[in-house]
């Protein structure tokens, strides 16, 4: 009986160049230069607020009106949303097995992200612009 030498090839042979395998690291790689950015981001963030304990509107107006604590502040937003988004993203696709489920699930957490983003950047640049 003649011997067929596909069968005796590795599973990793028949499954080269498929899977998520590129995608995984770029999103693993993502997930922790977000993370990086999210550290200074959040400890400007934390004592910014904590120096503004007690302060009234108009100084906390203020400190958001000027253009260093906007952008600081854009960024924060931007880059937390970012991050949950691709954490989420990870939770749903390792624990959710019903594919229009997981699909149903990872588009309103994108639009979920985007317009909560959107959100925080329109009223900063609200305050910044002073309408």
């Amino acid at each position: 009986m003649a011997s067929n030498t596909s069968d005796l090839r590795s599973p990793l042979a028949r499954a080269r160049g498929l899977g998520s395998a590129k995608d995984g690291t770029e999103h693993w790689w993502g997930q922790r230069l977000s993370a990086m950015a999210l550290v200074p981001l959040t400890i400007w963030f934390v004592f910014g607020v904590i120096r503004h304990l007690g302060a009234d509107y108009t100084a906390f107006h203020a400190w958001m009106k000027s253009p260093f604590s906007a952008v600081m502040m854009i960024l924060t937003a931007v880059v937390t949303f970012h991050h949950a988004h691709a954490g989420l993203q990870v939770v749903i696709e390792d624990y959710v097995h019903v594919e229009w489920q997981k699909l149903a699930l990872l588009i309103a957490v994108k639009f979920l992200s985007f317009a909560l983003a959107a959100a925080c950047v329109l009223a900063v640049a609200k305050i910044f612009i002073g309408a």
